[in-house]
């Protein structure tokens, strides 16, 4: 059996030594790290994957795919998926800046305490603060594809609007069952339509820049219907206030919460099986739903 090496391709003028522990810890036998990687100059680094082993071997080489700037990140796993023909192709593993990890987990945590797969007379309906972010756009995205109503809240009115547009496109969810609010601050007026999404909202996720608060106590106290509360912040202070980072799935009155270290086990589980799964099949392009897909099965213990 060959040795099962991984190409870790960062965006970033450094690899994340991050990602490349994750890897070893994974069973990664050689990590050959690059970084600097565009579009433009990473055909050959997956050309060289690609026609060095045959056969059965070739799946013994995969590919990671990371980096700092998602949309960079993202443009570069374009390039090496259009890249690969026929059989000739490797696993790969998309998870920029760790958002579609977290994500899942995210997702995940929600799930264990909210129904979120219903019809959509019934749908569950979620918040997703900083849901423009690089993070935040994949927990929006996930919430979505599992049914849910999805309100994200943002300071730019035309970004959210573009995200919303993105996922209708790609026939995540219906327009019908995505909402756009516009929001300054980190408070609930009373008769904001920010205060209405969230009192009505039964999971809200804060998913923000690090450091950065998004939901203070007054405005906490607005989400009066909030089963679950995720803040995906873990840089001090808090996304949403009174959520400490080691949170894991806390009572706290009639919601439960959970912060970055809480929400971080079930995220590092899903990354040291996705590099595994890369290795089983070189047909695997491992995105945010298939992540999802695979902490889901972790749950279920399968």
């Amino acid at each position: 059996m060959p040795k099962k090496v991984l190409i870790q391709l960062d965006c970033d003028p450094q690899p994340s030594t991050f990602d490349a522990i994750v890897a070893v810890d994974a069973g990664v036998d050689v990590l050959l790290r690059h970084g600097d990687v565009t579009p433009e100059n990473v055909v050959p680094l997956v050309h060289g994957g690609m026609f060095t082993r045959g056969g059965a071997d070739l799946a013994s080489t995969a590919i990671f795919v990371g980096g700092s700037d998602v949309a960079a990140a993202e443009a570069v796993a374009a390039r090496v998926r259009s890249t690969f023909f026929g059989p000739v192709r490797l696993g790969v593993l998309v998870d920029p800046a760790g958002a579609n990890t977290t994500a899942a987990a995210a997702v995940i945590a929600a799930s264990r305490h909210v129904g979120l797969a219903r019809g959509d007379a019934a749908a569950c309906r979620t918040v997703v603060l900083g849901g423009t972010g690089p993070v935040g756009q994949r927990v929006a995205r996930l919430l979505a594809g599992k049914g849910c109503h999805v309100t994200i809240v943002s300071r730019s009115t035309a970004r959210a609007a573009g995200v919303i547009e993105r996922f209708v496109a790609d026939g995540v969810a219906p327009a019908s069952r995505l909402e756009v609010v516009e929001h300054h601050g980190v408070s609930a007026p009373v008769g904001s339509a920010f205060a209405a999404v969230l009192a009505a909202a039964e999971v809200v996720v804060a998913a923000g820049a690090a450091g950065a608060m998004l939901l203070d106590d007054r405005g906490r106290a607005a989400a009066t219907g909030a089963r679950v509360l995720v803040d995906l912040n873990a840089v001090p202070p808090a996304g949403i206030a009174g959520i400490a980072g080691p949170d894991k799935g806390r009572c706290e009155g009639a919601a439960v919460v959970y912060g970055a270290l809480g929400v971080g086990g079930t995220k590092m589980k899903i990354h040291r099986a996705a590099v595994a799964r890369v290795f089983a099949s070189n047909e695997a392009f491992l995105d945010a739903t298939e992540l999802l897909a695979i902490g889901e099965a972790l749950e279920a213990g399968c």
